[in-house]
């Protein structure tokens, strides 16, 4: 059982402030019914709306973060600021965390969450969840390029990397699809290749796509559908 302003915030949506504010304008259902107290409790499972839109509340936030360079993804460190930084107080009080992590130059799409069984699940070589990255290089991309991506690599520090996509989009950037997340490894297998990388940004995380509205530092919350989605790509018995 928890308070109906807490439920509604750990959606990310709203502040606590904001959450009572909706509750007060007779903006907000449980069951089916006018909620009336934001200090009434209910349980994870009680159908919630605002605005007639259904919610999910069961304790968990989902945000989609356009993540910028200059910022690492942890939850903290004591001498670099962190991508919590972005989010407003109430938010960074939820226990989110990034599911899964890009260099501190890389930009892109980064999911934060409190939901730490389906961040292990998505982030897991079990569920073979693909990372679309697009990458431009120093140099001249070629068809051995895509050919060395597509059998796989083992790098000279003795690497061994699964095969992965490499799509050539012009001489310099190319789409590469990643099965798997070791350290730096796209970095890694392109300087292989004798193809630094100049810049480096996510593009898709599983069913995941970075909204193309959000600048880099936003967010936004996911919605039930993609939540739905990314829940499904880790079922048990999927490809």
């Amino acid at each position: 059982m928890e308070r109906l302003d807490k439920l509604l915030s750990s959606t990310g949506r709203w502040s606590r402030k904001e959450a009572e504010q909706l509750i007060r304008s007779g903006r907000v259902t449980v069951d089916g019914v006018v909620a009336a107290r934001r200090e009434e409790k209910y349980p994870d499972d009680a159908v919630i709306t605002v605005n007639g839109e259904a919610i999910s509340a069961g304790g968990y936030t989902y945000l989609m973060l356009n993540k910028p360079a200059g910022l690492v993804s942890a939850t903290e460190d004591p001498r670099q600021a962190t991508v919590l930084s972005l989010l407003p107080e109430h938010l960074r009080r939820v226990g989110l965390f990034p599911a899964g992590r890009l260099d501190r130059d890389t930009v892109g799409l980064l999911l934060l969450t409190n939901d730490g069984p389906l961040a292990h699940a998505l982030l897991s070589p079990v569920h073979h969840v693909d990372k679309i990255y697009l990458a431009e290089v120093e140099g001249v991309l070629e068809e051995s390029d895509e050919a060395a991506f597509r059998e796989g690599m083992v790098l000279q520090s003795g690497l061994h990397c699964l095969p992965a996509g490499l799509e050539r989009l012009d001489e310099s950037r190319a789409l590469v699809t990643l099965h798997e997340g070791k350290y730096h490894q796209i970095k890694r297998m392109l300087a292989a290749r004798g193809k630094p990388v100049r810049s480096l940004k996510r593009l898709t995380f599983g069913p995941l796509e970075l909204d193309q509205s959000l600048g880099e530092g936003e967010w936004r919350p996911l919605t039930g559908e993609e939540i739905g989605a990314l829940q499904e790509a880790v079922k048990p018995g999927r490809p």
